[in-house]
């Protein structure tokens, strides 16, 4: 007996600003969408995961009142930037361990005009606009390595050490990147900015935290992201087109930073990536020149090109010359954030591991419009939280029909 687990049904609100509508009903949105691509109801889900960073306690029960309550269990998850990918983690172990047949799985939030995160910007007016938020001069304790404790120090951190150790970075290799992931949100209508920039403007507008300026940040914004799965078994009994349109998890791996004596301050963003990438890999029985599409988390400029090597898309030490190869563009051998990426399509924070996964899944069924990677089989969605959380999952186009 198989024990694969399939996304049957996906959806993410668009992100942006939604004043008028709390957590409950953007994540209802997400859910009943989510339900509804599926072709299934609550009433069929034998297991709710959600996650909402900000905004408190018992969103799982909270979705249940207003879209079904049917008495499953509901977890709720918290586990920063990588709250989604955990939600959507725990409803495939749960299948997995043969407690349900279809699991959901939600990601709220909203952060519109949140200054408090150190995540890098947030919108300013209805326009195309950046501030910056959070702390930006904040001192984490001596016992260990000396640093910030502000997410946009720590990323320019990391990437300036990259730079450092491998050679090949500068100011405006990092902006290339923004100028990248900026031009691919102009094809992504669900993204909450879908502007176009020069490299000039990105290079001449605020530094946040060098070489971060704000349009190489990630945009605080609102919005929801949900996942139905189903069993192997499950899925065999539905009809060809549920079948057809299915996705199948190769890999869902999920790690934390292991014990180094060098850095028991400062978070390690590369080490957890490497391994649940290696992990992945090994899980799905491919290898990253068997990708067509990656989703990482660029939560910074600085934070995508690392994570080319921290995934193996590049050899060890050489993203900056992979990128330039032009590699990583839509129309290069391995697009990367063809959806604009944390700094275009926006970052509510527990919804974002579910969106990644989306536009992966959109691209293997063959839906995902104007920025259609053609031929799309394989893809990969990462995420990473501080804390620290990474997690990766291989989705590969299902074969039936």
């Amino acid at each position: 007996m198989s024990d694969d687990v399939w996304i049957l049904g996906i959806y993410m609100t668009k992100f942006g600003k939604y004043p008028d509508r709390d957590t409950v009903d953007l994540a209802s949105e997400a859910a009943l969408a989510a339900l509804a691509d599926g072709g299934v109801t609550m009433k069929d889900m034998g297991v709710l995961a959600a996650g909402c960073l900000m905004g408190g306690g018992g969103i799982a029960q909270q979705i249940q009142k207003q879209i079904g309550q049917t008495g499953i269990p509901a977890f709720n998850v918290s586990n920063a930037c990588a709250t989604g990918a955990t939600a959507l983690r725990t409803a495939i172990m749960a299948i997995k361990a043969g407690e349900a047949d279809f699991g959901l799985a939600v990601g709220v939030e909203k952060l519109a005009g949140a200054g408090l995160l150190g995540a890098g910007g947030r919108p300013k007016s209805d326009k195309n606009e950046w501030t910056p938020s959070g702390r930006y001069g904040a001192v984490a304790s001596t016992d260990g390595r000396i640093g910030t404790d502000s997410m946009p120090g720590v990323f320019a951190q990391v990437g300036m050490e990259y730079g450092h150790k491998y050679g090949g970075t500068s100011f405006e290799l990092f902006a290339k990147i923004s100028e990248k992931n900026h031009s691919h949100s102009t094809l992504n209508p669900k993204a909450a900015y879908q502007k176009k920039m020069t490299l000039e403007e990105i290079m001449g507008d605020m530094m946040i935290a060098y070489p971060n300026t704000r349009p190489m940040c990630s945009a605080n914004c609102d919005g929801a992201a949900a996942a139905v799965v189903v069993s192997d078994a499950k899925l065999k009994t539905l009809s060809l087109e549920q079948q057809r349109r299915a996705i199948k998890v190769s890999a869902s791996i999920l790690t934390s930073d292991p014990w180094q004596e060098a850095c028991q301050v400062l978070p390690d963003v590369n080490t957890l990536t490497k391994v649940a990438a290696k992990q992945a890999y090994e899980k799905a029985g491919i290898g990253p020149s068997d990708l067509d599409l990656v989703e990482l988390h660029d939560c910074f400029a600085t934070a995508e090109l690392v994570h080319y090597d921290n995934l193996g898309l590049c050899e060890e030490g050489g993203a900056a010359a992979f990128f330039e190869s032009g590699a990583t563009w839509r129309d290069g051998t391995t697009p990367v954030n063809v959806s604009g990426g944390l700094e275009s399509k926006g970052h509510p924070i527990a919804a974002t591991g579910i969106a990644n996964i989306w536009e992966v899944c959109h691209h293997l069924r063959g839906e995902a419009g104007d920025r259609q990677i053609e031929g799309a089989k394989v893809g990969l969605a990462h995420v990473i939280g501080l804390g620290s959380a990474c997690g990766v999952h291989i989705l590969e186009k299902s074969s039936f029909g």
